[in-house]
C-alpha cells in the first residue's frame, strides 16, 4: 500500500558529518509531525542519481535543504527545486553559507546544535504541511508574478513603483467560489491602488507579515480549469538622502509575501518569494 504522508525529501551532503544532523535533526523532526522524510541514498533506483533527484525534488511536497559548506551539488539541486515552484526550507550551521539572493526564502540557522533544528525545523514543517494541504485540498494554484517596475529619482527621494498580478488557476474538478476578496501580506512601506483607486491596508493579523492589503478580484467564482488574474500597483520609499543614504538607479526589491484567498467560510494562505529589480532607465 502506497505511503500517503506528506513527502518530505532532503538534499545536503553525503557525509559521516551530516548523519546525525540527518536522523536525529531533519527526520525525526518530520516523523513526530506525521510526514516522511528521506535522502536519495536511503532509495532503491534503477536509474543514475542525478535523474532520481530530479524526480523525487518533482514528486515531494516539501524540501529541506542543508546549505552548510555551500556544497555546490545542494546549490544546483535547490536552484531546481525553486524553478520548480516547491517549498522549499533551508538550513544550515552559519548563516553566511546562504547567499544574498536566497536570504528572503524560509531558513534555519541551527549552529551546532541539533536540538535547536530539530526545534525550528518542526515548527516550520507544521507550518509548511499546513500550507501544502491548503494547497491540495483548495484546488488554487496561485502566483505573485512581478510585471514590471520603475525608479524615480528626485534630490532627496528614490520612488519603487511596481506592478504585480496575481495569476489563480482552479485544478480542481469544482467550481471555486465566492471568493469574496484577495489579501496580500508583506512588509511595511508599501501603498497599493487597483484600478487607479487606493486599495485598503492594516495592520497583518500573521506574525510573519507587517501589512496587508485587500484587493477584489475581477470575478467571484473559478469554473473547474478556469483563471482568474488580479492586477495592481505598488509603491514604495527605497531610497532616503537626508537620512544619510547615498541614491542608487537600482534597487533590488526581495523578501516573503502571501495571498489569502478569502472565502465566506475560510481563507486560504499561500506563501510566496518576491524578487523584482527597479531602473532609473535614462529615456
Amino acid at each position: 500500500m502506497p505511503d500517503t504522508k506528506p513527502f518530505v525529501f532532503v538534499l545536503m551532503p553525503f557525509s559521516k558529518d551530516f548523519t546525525d544532523i540527518y536522523r536525529l535533526g531533519i527526520k525525526q523532526a518530520a516523523e513526530k509531525l506525521g510526514l516522511r522524510a528521506e535522502r536519495v541514498d536511503e532509495q532503491i533506483y534503477s536509474e543514475t542519481m542525478l535523474e532520481r533527484i530530479y524526480q523525487q525534488i518533482d514528486a515531494a511536497d516539501i524540501i529541506v535543504a542543508d546549505m552548510t559548506g555551500q556544497n555546490p551539488n545542494v546549490f544546483y539541486e535547490v536552484g531546481y527545486a525553486h524553478a520548480k515552484k516547491k517549498l522549499c526550507i533551508l538550513t544550515t550551521q552559519n548563516t553566511s553559507d546562504i547567499p544574498f539572493d536566497l536570504k528572503q526564502h524560509r531558513h534555519i540557522v541551527y549552529g551546532s546544535s541539533i536540538v535547536e533544528l530539530q526545534s525550528q525545523l518542526e515548527a516550520n514543517l507544521q507550518w509548511a504541511a499546513a500550507h501544502v494541504a491548503a494547497e491540495k485540498t483548495s484546488g488554487l494554484s496561485v502566483d505573485v508574478v512581478p510585471r514590471g517596475g520603475k525608479l524615480s529619482l528626485s534630490q532627496y527621494i528614490a520612488k519603487a513603483s511596481v506592478r504585480f498580478g496575481i495569476d489563480l488557476h482552479n485544478t480542481a474538478d469544482l467550481s471555486f467560489g465566492e471568493i469574496e476578496s484577495i489579501n496580500f501580506y508583506l512588509g511595511k512601506g508599501w501603498t497599493f491602488s487597483q484600478a487607479g483607486f487606493p486599495a485598503p491596508k492594516t495592520a497583518s493579523d500573521v506574525s510573519r507579515f507587517e501589512e496587508r492589503h485587500a484587493f477584489t478580484l475581477p470575478m467571484r467564482r473559478i469554473n473547474p480549469g478556469g483563471w482568474a488574474q488580479l492586477n495592481f500597483v505598488g509603491e514604495k520609499v527605497v531610497g532616503q538622502a537626508f537620512l544619510g543614504e547615498t541614491l542608487k538607479d537600482t534597487y533590488t526589491l526581495s523578501g516573503r509575501v502571501m495571498v489569502r484567498v478569502v472565502t465566506a467560510t475560510r481563507h486560504y494562505d499561500f506563501d510566496r518569494s518576491l524578487d523584482v529589480q527597479v531602473n532609473d532607465l535614462p529615456f
